[in-house]
């Protein structure tokens, strides 16, 4: 496409989201998308979604509701469900219980591709997959272009007025050369009562995972072959971690206690259950159930992936498969069966589910990405129950641009510090945490907006990053317009009411209102 509008680099959540508010108002628009399938968490990391306890009745934008509900539609269809799955009121076809609906990738893939088609197919809207961002040209506070690197090694540049960094580590920060933080920020810079003390810690980011998806295929054996790291990680044990990291020991989130975590039995508390994305019994051909490998047991936490050479980079990501995979060898040889014996060999790798040769995801989930330096920064004391109080939704934001509601929820970092689980209120999302310092066209729409290390935590799943997404192209729209930075925009009323106005027209909630809301 020649001369678009706006340049959304990164098509996962957020910039399928921000892709498909920009298009509702007609802005030419390019997604670029480092993997071959768009959506992120949802497809390419293999992540079912994790949302607040109202989804199917409120707490998300229309859109997203409608892509729930597209997912839904599509099980019905096309994929020959029992009479019983398919009256459920709020059908899970996976039937995990992290989310009221777990479901497999590449559908979740097929849905996103569906909701764009329309803009596709008239030429508004064009999806670049295969393309990595490398270097970017700028002119004082403004992007000029952007360079992107295919699979082929060449390099090809794209220009426009306005740019989305929707990319999972804010790839685009560096190279623009917009301010930005990394890791864990200091009790004294933020006062946060779960900050930590001293100096930052730039290393101090949660875990990454690189999911996969298994099988169970009753009497079948399928043992992988023995991974070349596997010795290493059988004989691991974080610090703090209650035995050797491949185990069926973890640490409960909120108490800090051992638990064991199982992958069959103890009363459904099991770790096959938890993110199962196919429920064979669903099925009128009986089909086998799958789940997905997103535990604490591979959580890579060894070290972190930004900022550090290239070559660390790929070390560490090729570490966090290896956990992957040593995990299953693990649970295939040498784990303690619920049933007695030793080891599952009827687990297997699904790659007809992850769009992949091998069965892991496409992608390495990322919790935390570079975060912007925004007009406004939000810290735990905004949206922590213990923070605020009797109240049942945190106070609130007169430029507010959507709502979320999740804990506070850390994973252990790659600096060795623990697991961060703390109650919060339904909250806000501010327009000030989108707008960075100084950049005058760049704009955030992933993990990277204006929180911080501790608020990240809740501000980084499925139906947040959507509607950041969608707060994202509104942001671009109303500049243009108005022919108005956003920092202008961030501090003007009238301008900041034309947003909400906006996103209003897009079905987008930008308070709890009355609704009958809790503490999580």
């Amino acid at each position: 496409m020649k001369d678009p509008d706006l340049v959304i680099v990164g098509g996962g959540v957020g910039g399928c989201a921000a892709a498909l508010a920009a298009c509702h108002f007609e802005l030419r628009t390019v997604m670029t998308e480092q993997y071959d399938w768009i959506g992120g968490q949802l497809t390419s990391q293999c992540v079912p979604p994790d949302e607040n306890p109202w989804i199917e009745e409120l707490g998300c934008s229309l859109s997203y509701s409608e892509f729930r509900q597209r997912v839904r539609d599509h099980y019905v269809a096309h994929e020959k469900l029992t009479e019983e799955a398919e009256s459920e009121e709020f059908l899970n076809p996976g039937g995990g219980w992290v989310s009221r609906l777990c479901h497999t990738p590449e559908i979740a893939h097929r849905v996103l591709y569906d909701l764009l088609d329309l803009y596709v197919i008239s030429g508004q809207l064009q999806i670049c997959t295969g393309l990595r961002p490398v270097a970017a040209k700028t002119d004082g506070d403004r992007v000029v272009s952007v360079d992107f690197i295919g699979a082929s090694g060449k390099v090809e540049t794209l220009r426009a007025s306005f740019f989305i960094d929707a990319t999972e580590t804010g790839e685009l920060l560096p190279i623009t050369r917009t301010e930005y933080v990394v890791g864990a920020e200091s009790k004294s810079d933020t006062d946060e009562p779960h900050a930590i003390d001293g100096d930052v810690e730039p290393d101090n980011v949660q875990g990454i995972t690189w999911c996969a998806v298994i099988g169970y295929d009753k009497g079948g054996s399928h043992v992988i072959e023995k991974p070349e790291q596997y010795e290493f990680w059988r004989n691991y044990q974080p610090k703090g971690w209650p035995d050797k990291l491949l185990s069926f020991k973890a640490v409960h989130a909120q108490r800090g206690a051992a638990i064991d975590f199982p992958l069959f039995g103890n009363g459904g508390f099991n770790l096959f259950s938890y993110r199962q994305i196919v429920d064979g019994k669903k099925h009128k051909d009986r089909r086998e159930d799958a789940t997905v490998m997103n535990w604490p047991m591979n959580d890579y936490c060894v070290g972190s992936i930004l900022d550090v050479p290239a070559k660390l980079v790929r070390e560490r990501l090729e570490a966090a498969r290896q956990l992957t995979l040593s995990m299953l060898y693990w649970l295939q040889t040498a784990a303690p069966r619920h049933d007695g014996g030793t080891g599952y060999p009827e687990l297997r790798l699904r790659p007809d589910l992850t769009g992949t040769e091998d069965g892991l995801a496409m992608a390495p989930y990322i919790r935390e990405s570079r975060r912007i330096k925004a007009m406004f920064t939000v810290k735990e004391q905004h949206i922590a129950a213990e923070c605020n109080p009797r109240r049942d939704r945190a106070p609130a934001f007169e430029d507010s641009v959507g709502i979320g509601a999740y804990r506070i929820d850390l994973h252990p970092t790659t600096n060795g510090r623990p697991t961060i689980d703390l109650s919060s209120l339904p909250f806000q999302i501010p327009l000030g945490c989108l707008i960075p310092v100084r950049t005058k066209n760049l704009i955030p729409a992933c993990k990277n907006i204006g929180t911080t290390h501790i608020t990240n935590g809740c501000y980084r799943l499925h139906p947040v990053e959507w509607n950041v997404g969608e707060a994202a192209a509104v942001i671009v729209k109303v500049c243009r317009e108005s022919g108005v930075s956003p920092q202008e925009l961030g501090s003007s009323k009238p301008l900041i009411h034309e947003v909400q106005t906006q996103l209003a027209h897009l079905g987008v909630l930008t308070s709890w209102g009355d609704l009958p809301v809790h503490a999580l």
